[in-house]
């Protein structure tokens, strides 16, 4: 039997009875069997039946000979009506919006759900989904009693103005909401610094800038300081624009809402430029970063192919995760090597850096490598000794890889090989997080604000929102912080750079070991 379902799919397509449930009546689904009324379909369909567990809807399909195959996992997110039962709910205003009007299907099916994995095979599980965003029948707010806040935190990034701008003209132009505040200078902002009324005027332009206009902080959160101001305030919606940890606190602020009891939506808008936020496509200014970043390339291979032996380094953001250096270096096929924090690699060696680079010297005169920030910092730790210091966000602080590598390389073909080099380092982190972003991230970060908007009047709280198989999404906070993404060096993506560098994999060491194996070594000795 073919269970295999489409990536955004309606579980009313299954239980045609459901279509008009609110919300809070598919809760109450998710509580008690269901079960499929076989005369509304063929009679050999098979029987279904819903059951929740912690905050999952699970759908199981019984075939005709009783075998029974997990399927559909619905990953829920939290609603207002899960702790305050008796909450009364309105009529959305976009029933009555002009720009609506146009529109063949104005809300989202509250059983509409996005499959995780797209890719399945026949007799496999239906697997994970979210609860698809978008506009809601009913909303749990009415215009006049919504006071937003707007709170940015963490490092800059292109697109958090469009971000802002686009919470507010949501609210005012879709839901008729006119008191909105943006909190300044991040978490701490709460209790410590004073708020801007965000109008439609005020944030008129704002997308045209880079940085953030409520600027930002890094640290500085203190939950019961932060709901105790929300509470003070009469806020009873919040918007967080941040990264990982920035999201691990809005899930803490989630939570001491609902331990209070308060009608407040707590609605996550996931922001870092590494692409390194979970479950989601990709997170906003990444594009806008790997296009930046294309500059700086081409400048580092300017240079180096203008000299006798030019040795181009251009450091790239990336802590942990090296897509923009490995999106950016496949972009550009200016590249002879890209070296990532997922992918360690060795300096002496045969089929080391080294190597690489004095056979690329002779065949083409110069090279160019992308170097993400995060790469090598084991290397520069133990040959540095340096103390493993964190900022107030608690990430570690890195070392600069791009001169540390600039001067191991200058240092061995000037002093060992006996080769002059003319390097050329380059390093346009700060021109590339404080760019506004460009056409492609405006369009997305109007989505992401507009999900989020919807998702916070139709009651969802302790969300977050994201395009998950190019639909978006609301998923739960704690889902998108539970682990980073990645590169897999496994995957297809990374085999395409390595062919389109040629460079080496840096599997195998000078002396046998693998690579896996030196770091280990290197992270036991420098402790």
């Amino acid at each position: 039997m073919d269970l295999s379902i489409p990536s955004s799919f309606s579980v009313s397509e299954i239980f045609p009875s459901s279509r008009s449930l609110s919300p809070p009546s598919f809760q109450k689904l998710r509580l008690f069997p269901f079960i499929y009324d076989s005369n509304l379909k063929s009679r050999n369909f098979p029987t279904r039946s819903l059951f929740c567990r912690q905050n999952r809807l699970s759908l199981r399909a019984q075939t005709s000979n009783g075998a029974l195959n997990d399927g559909f996992v619905l990953e829920d997110v939290p609603h207002l009506t899960d702790f305050l039962p008796d909450l009364p709910s309105y009529p959305n205003p976009l029933q009555s919006s002009q720009a609506y009007a146009i529109v063949k299907q104005t809300f989202v099916a509250p059983e509409d759900a996005v499959a995780q994995k797209i890719v399945v095979q026949k007799d496999s599980s239906r697997g994970v989904h979210f609860r698809r965003a978008g506009p809601r029948e009913k909303v749990y707010f009415t215009p006049e009693e919504v006071r937003a806040c707007i709170v940015t935190c963490g490092g800059l990034c292109p697109g958090i103005n469009t971000v802002i701008r686009e919470i507010v003209c949501g609210l005012n132009y879709m839901y008729g909401v006119n008191d909105i505040l943006g909190i300044e200078g991040g978490y701490r902002g709460f209790y410590s610094k004073n708020t801007v009324t965000l109008t439609p005027k005020v944030v008129n332009d704002i997308h045209k800038r880079g940085g953030t206009f409520l600027r930002t902080s890094r640290g500085g959160h203190d939950t019961h300081k932060i709901v105790d101001n929300i509470q003070d305030r009469g806020i009873n919606q919040v918007y967080i624009i941040g990264g990982d940890g920035t999201q691990k606190g809005a899930d803490l602020i989630y939570k001491e809402v609902e331990k209070r009891g308060l009608r407040v939506a707590v609605a996550g808008i996931p922001k870092t430029i590494d692409n390194d936020i979970a479950v989601i496509d990709k997170s906003f200014g990444f594009d806008t970063a790997v296009e930046e970043a294309q500059r700086a390339i081409n400048a580092a291979h300017v240079e180096v192919e203008s000299v006798e032996n030019g040795v181009g380094i251009v450091k790239l953001m990336g802590r942990y995760s090296g897509f923009i250096a490995m999106y950016a270096t496949l972009a550009s096929r200016d590249v002879d090597c890209c070296l990532i924090p997922e992918s360690p690699f060795y300096l002496e060696g045969p089929g080391g850096l080294f190597e690489f680079i004095e056979q690329r010297l002779k065949e083409n005169g110069h090279l160019v490598i992308v170097i993400a920030e995060g790469a090598g910092q084991e290397y520069i730790a133990q040959s540095t000794r340096t103390n493993d210091e964190r900022d107030a966000s608690g990430n570690r602080l890195l070392l600069d890889v791009g001169l540390w590598l600039s001067q191991n390389i200058k240092d061995h073909f000037v002093n060992v090989r006996k080769m002059q080099v003319n390097m050329k380092y380059i390093d346009p982190t700060y021109m590339i997080r404080a760019i506004p972003s460009n056409a492609s991230d405006n369009i997305y970060c109007t989505l992401l604000a507009h999900s989020a908007v919807h998702g916070a009047m139709a009651g969802y709280t302790g969300f977050t929102v994201g395009p998950v198989n190019s639909r978006h999404a609301y998923i739960p906070i704690a889902r998108v912080t539970e682990a980073q993404n990645t590169v897999k060096l496994t995957d297809r993506m990374w085999a395409r750079l390595l062919a389109s560098t040629n460079q080496p994999s840096f599997l195998n060491s000078d002396d046998g070991e693998t690579v896996e194996v030196r770091k280990d070594k290197m992270k036991i000795n420098s402790t």
